[in-house]
């Protein structure tokens, strides 16, 4: 009796540790729509939205303002582990954005521009369909 227990107890330790494994290996996609909220920005860039989309296996964005009806197109989008980084053109400057995805849900990262930089918060409004 106690050889059979000790079997299940072990598979059943085995399938844990298989399962959160398969978890932890996941990739974390940026495919989809995001709201972000930037409260130390300038007055106009605090909030909008952010869409990333793959087509051919390449990333493309465009990032706006609530503020603004124009999209912001996106250059130097790429995705590594992650994280996903770009540039968007704004008043004539370039702003670096880098965010890393902590969940499905959630991104957090900075927008890097020559005044400095600015925190960002993001969160998925629409997952892609994949």
């Amino acid at each position: 009796m106690k050889k059979i227990f000790f079997t299940i107890l072990f598979l059943f330790s085995v399938l844990s540790v298989m399962e959160a494994q398969e978890t932890n290996t996941q990739k974390k996609s940026p495919i989809g729509s995001w709201k972000f909220e930037a409260p130390y920005a300038p007055q106009g860039y605090n909030n909008g939205s952010i869409s990333v989309v793959s087509a051919e296996n390449k990333l493309s964005a465009t990032m706006s303002f609530d503020s603004m009806q124009y999209q912001f197109p996106a250059e130097k989008v790429k995705a590594v582990a992650d994280s996903l980084y770009f540039s968007i053109n704004l008043e004539g400057q370039s702003v670096d954005v880098s965010l890393k995805i902590t969940d499905n849900s959630n991104m957090t990262g900075k927008a890097v521009y020559s005044e400095g930089s600015v925190p960002l918060i993001v969160k998925r409004t629409v997952e892609a369909v994949k």
